[in-house]
């Protein structure tokens, strides 16, 4: 029986597990909103794998019923990619944080982005190390004190999606968790998307960095007349610092690396090989 002759909710990709995050976390928000993606893009569960790193959002995989793969520290790209050419036709997720993406996952994000393999990456961005007690992150603001940062932190924060964008990501999007129907369709169309689809979603820690209170005066959807593929422009937006802007900033149609390898295995398959005397013989 296929999907479309039962009907998918969103409770049915719960599992038995119960996400132990502090109540009011972001990534609750992050969650439901890709429960609410899943089910309506009607995908089975055993078609779906989610992959995720180190951190709080490393839980993800334990709260969807589907194939998970909860790797070490920084590895959600790489291991993603593994399974999307091991097996095409499934649905591939990675889901991290800020600092397991952009520290010491962050080498990973160029090859990803350049590659473009068909899978969606989702990083649940709270600008701190909610997991370890709330230290500064690649993406903490300058002056951001903590208690690795007493006298605040000095360092400039990294762009996630001027960073993207200039490693040629052929989808980058930025969602927020505390706006839930706007993030699942922000998911949606990242799924939807033919190759490397990366989704910032900012996810405040209530705990160690909380910016509910201050975040929706900085909130601003992007110009309805904005041309997603414009890659300058989308660039331009990306750095703009009196608005934090949500919604698609670039999308375009590129090959993705999945299908590149299917090429080459065809052609392989199509021409005939030296034979290994042939080969010797260019060393005689």
């Amino acid at each position: 029986m296929s999907t479309a002759d039962v009907e998918i909710l969103p409770q049915s990709y719960k599992t038995d597990e119960h996400p132990i995050w502090c109540p009011g976390c972001g990534d609750f928000g992050v969650l439901s909103s890709l429960y609410n993606s899943l089910a309506g893009l009607k995908i089975n569960p055993k078609d779906l794998v989610v992959v995720s790193g180190i951190g709080c959002s490393g839980r993800t995989p334990g709260f969807i019923k589907s194939y998970g793969f909860h790797s070490v520290h920084g590895r959600v790209l790489p291991v993603a990619l593994g399974v999307k050419l091991a097996n095409p036709s499934l649905h591939v997720i990675g889901v991290g944080g800020d600092g397991d993406g952009f520290a010491i996952g962050g080498g990973h994000i160029p090859h990803a982005a350049r590659r473009n393999p068909g899978f969606t990456y989702l990083v649940m961005d709270n600008s701190t190390y909610g997991l370890t007690k709330g230290q500064y992150s690649p993406t903490s603001p300058v002056g951001f004190q903590a208690g690795s940062t007493p006298y605040g932190n000095i360092e400039q924060p990294i762009n996630p999606l001027a960073m993207l964008i200039a490693y040629g990501a052929t989808f980058v999007g930025q969602g927020y968790s505390g706006k839930p129907r706007e993030l699942s369709d922000l998911i949606t169309k990242a799924m939807e998307h033919k190759g490397f689809a990366f989704v910032n979603v900012i996810s405040p820690c209530i705990t160690f960095y909380n910016t509910y209170k201050m975040m929706p005066a900085r909130l601003g959807e992007l110009p309805k007349d904005h041309d997603v593929t414009n890659r300058v422009k989308a660039f331009e937006l990306a750095l703009q610092t009196d608005k934090t802007y949500l919604g698609v900033f670039y999308q375009v149609r590129q090959p993705t690396f999945e299908e590149g390898v299917a090429n080459i295995i065809k052609s392989a398959q199509a021409s005939s090989p030296p034979r290994l005397e042939e080969i010797f013989a260019e060393f005689d």
